[in-house]
This record gives structure tokens, sequence and C-alpha cells, in this order.
């Protein structure tokens, strides 16, 4: 087994005041904490971020999105949902079509700052 991720214990244990006190002030309440965690479980779902990948480049209707991705506008449909229940997209409606689109900067950033990561 190899060890390049092997975890690095202190040699005894000592807690540091100071530095605990900074963080139980700046820590989150349990609830939002709990939100973002759902929050980064759509993120996880493969499908999603491929949908998401699409709409970060450009507003399109169901039809383009699955033709985008070779996928059935049913299954589009369905990963929508989510994402709109998330609020990580928004929607409107135009004669017939309805575009779908990033609900905002924060998810184009997310996506952006997620995609330099992946790629360093």
């Amino acid at each position: 087994m190899c060890d390049d991720f092997a975890v690095e214990l202190c040699d005894e244990t000592e807690v540091h005041e100071a530095s605990l006190a900074l963080v139980r002030e700046k820590l989150p309440p349990e609830a939002e904490l709990c939100d973002l965690a759902e929050l980064f479980k759509v993120f996880g779902d493969p499908t999603r971020v491929r949908i998401l990948y699409v709409l970060h480049e450009a507003e399109l209707c169901v039809c383009d999105i699955a033709a985008a991705l070779s996928m059935t506008p049913s299954a589009v449909s369905h990963q929508l949902k989510i994402l709109k229940q998330s609020r990580l997209i928004r929607s409107r409606r135009e004669g017939k079509s309805v575009f779908y689109a990033l609900a905002d900067g924060h998810v184009h950033s997310i996506l952006g700052q997620g995609m330099d990561h992946v790629r360093e």
C-alpha cells in the first residue's frame, strides 16, 4: 500500500485554545452546514455536473441539453428538477419553450473554480 496520502499525527495531545476559540467563533450553525453538505451532494452526481457545465456555457432548453449530452429529454427533466430545487438553476419561458440557465454568479464560480482545481 502506498503511504503518499498517510495522515501524520501529533506526537502528543495538546489543544491549542486560541485556535480552537477562533474556529468555534466562526463555525456556522449546524443547519447551515447541513445545507452546504446537501448542496455538495447535488454536485456529487456526474449527470448533474454535466448539465450544469453545459448551462455554464449557454442558456438552453431541455431539448438542447438532451441533444448536447446525448440524453433523453425525460432524463434531463428529472435532473433539472433536482437542480432547480437546489436553487442552482433558473428557468424562463419564451413562447412555447422553457430555457434554463445557472441561477447566479455563485454557481458559475463554483463550477469554474472546481474545474480549475481539477485541472491543476
